[in-house]
C-alpha cells in the first residue's frame, strides 16, 4: 500500500506498524458532507423509488412467493462478486432432494449460506437491533462449512488482513485495513453511528455505514457479502423497506470496477460525494427495476391463476413454482399432500398445458422446469441509466 496515495486526513490516517508495513485507520463517521445539486437529485430519485418499492411490498397478495426468488437471486449475485460460479438454477435445483447439481458443491454451499444468513437477519430484527452482535451472527452463518470457514466464523479478526491481487502480500497490497486494536475502536465508532437516528437521510447513513464497514474489513473472509447483507437489513430496520425486495449486488457486479475505485477514493481523497452519488444512483435504479420485476412476476402469476382457476391442484403447484420453478412428482405430492399418482396427474396436466418441461431425461425421478417463470426471475428489466448517472 502506497502511503503517499492517502491524501485526505479527514477520511483517516495511515499508520506504520512495527513489522514495517503500513495500514489505514478510517476516521469516525460522519464526515463533513456537501449536498450539491447532483447529489440531491440522486437522493430524491432513490427515496422516491424506494418508497414505491416499499409500498408495493405492503400490498403484494402473497409476498413470500416473490421474496423467495429475490433472495435467492441476490445470494447468487452477491456470491458471484466473490468468485463463485453457481447460478440461480444451480441453487434452485439444489433445493430439490435427489437432484444432481452441475456446479461444485462448495459454490452452491456458499450461495445457500447467504440465503440462510439473510433470512436469519430478517428474523432477528424482530428482537435484536442491527448491531455488531447481529453482524457476527450473520458472518457465522455465511461462513459455516464453506471456503474461508476455517477463519473463525462469527468472530472479528485478531490478526492483520489485506486486500489486493492474488499472491500479493502486506508489502504490496492495494489496501491494508486497520490492525486489530484500531479495528476494534473503529467498529465501536461504526456501531455508535449505526445507532444514530434522524441526523442524516436514511440512505445517506446506509451508504456511509457500508463504505466504513468495507474500510474496517473486520473479518478475514466474507466482508463484502456481510456488507451487502447489511444494506437491506438496515433499510428494513429503519422502516424504509416493508419487505426484503431491494438488493444492490446486480448493480455492483455490473459496475464492479467503479464500486471498488470509489471505495478507495474515499480513503485516499476523502471523496465521499462520489461514493454517495454512486450508491444513491444504484438504489434508485435497483428499486425501480425491482418494482417492474415484481409487477411483472405478479402479473404472470395472475395469468396462470386465471388460466388454471378450475384446477385447484394445478393452481396450488403454480404458486409454489414461483418459489422454485423446478419440481418433481415427489415434491408435488408433498406440496399437495396427495398420493404419488394424484401428484403425477397434476404435474402431467401442467406439462400438457406447456408450463412444465421435463428436463432430466430419466425414466424415474424426473425433474420438471417452469421455464417462463425461471426466465422472469432470472432476467429482470434492464437498468434505465448508465452506471454513475442520476
Amino acid at each position: 500500500m502506497d502511503p503517499t496515495a492517502f491524501k485526505a486526513p479527514q477520511a483517516g490516517r495511515v499508520i506504520r506498524m512495527p513489522q514495517g508495513y503500513v495500514a489505514f485507520v478510517p476516521a469516525p463517521l460522519p464526515p463533513a458532507l456537501e449536498y450539491g445539486a447532483d447529489l440531491v437529485r440522486a437522493l430524491s430519485r432513490a427515496d422516491a423509488a424506494l418508497s414505491e418499492l416499499s409500498g408495493l411490498g405492503r400490498h403484494l397478495p402473497n409476498p413470500h412467493l416473490l421474496i423467495a426468488p429475490y433472495v435467492r437471486r441476490e445470494a447468487v449475485l452477491s456470491s458471484r462478486i466473490e468468485g463463485t460460479k453457481a447460478t440461480l438454477s444451480d441453487l434452485l435445483r439444489d433445493e430439490m432432494p435427489g437432484t444432481p447439481v452441475p456446479r461444485k458443491t462448495s459454490d452452491v454451499g456458499e450461495v445457500r449460506n447467504y440465503v440462510v444468513a439473510l433470512e436469519h437477519g430478517i428474523r432477528r430484527l424482530r428482537t435484536l437491533p442491527l448491531s455488531l452482535k447481529l453482524v457476527r451472527e450473520l458472518h457465522a452463518r455465511l461462513m459455516k462449512g464453506v471456503r474461508g470457514g476455517h477463519a473463525t466464523p462469527g468472530e472479528f479478526r485478531r490478526s492483520q488482513n489485506w486486500i489486493g491481487p492474488p499472491g500479493c502480500t502486506l508489502a504490496n497490497a492495494t489496501y491494508v485495513p486497520p490492525p486489530p486494536d484500531a479495528m476494534r475502536r473503529a467498529l465501536s465508532d461504526w456501531e455508535r453511528f449505526l445507532r444514530e437516528r434522524d441526523r442524516f437521510p436514511d440512505l445517506v447513513q446506509c451508504a456511509l455505514l457500508h463504505e466504513q464497514f468495507e474500510a474496517i474489513h473486520p473479518f478475514h473472509d466474507g466482508n463484502g457479502r456481510v456488507g451487502r447483507l447489511l444494506i437491506p437489513l438496515f433499510l428494513i430496520e429503519r422502516g424504509r423497506l416493508s419487505q426484503p425486495l431491494l438488493y444492490l449486488s446486480a448493480y455492483i457486479e455490473r459496475t464492479r470496477r467503479t464500486y471498488y475505485d470509489l471505495l478507495q477514493r474515499v480513503r485516499t481523497d476523502g471523496d465521499w460525494n462520489g461514493w454517495l452519488h454512486y450508491f444513491l444512483v444504484g438504489v434508485g435504479e435497483t428499486a425501480e427495476q425491482a418494482v417492474k420485476q415484481a409487477r411483472g412476476l405478479e402479473a404472470l402469476r395472475e395469468r396462470y391463476r386465471r388460466r388454471f382457476a378450475r384446477k385447484p391442484k394445478a393452481l396450488a403447484l403454480v404458486d409454489q413454482l414461483f418459489v422454485n420453478p423446478y419440481i418433481s412428482v415427489a415434491r408435488a405430492a408433498e406440496i399437495l399432500k396427495v398420493s404419488n399418482p394424484t401428484a403425477r396427474q397434476a404435474v402431467g396436466f401442467l406439462q400438457k398445458e406447456g408450463l412444465l418441461k421435463e428436463i432430466s431425461g430419466r425414466a424415474w425421478g424426473r425433474l420438471y422446469l417452469a421455464e417462463p417463470i425461471l426466465k422472469a426471475i432470472e432476467n429482470p428489466p434492464p437498468f434505465d441509466f448508465p452506471a454513475g448517472r442520476a
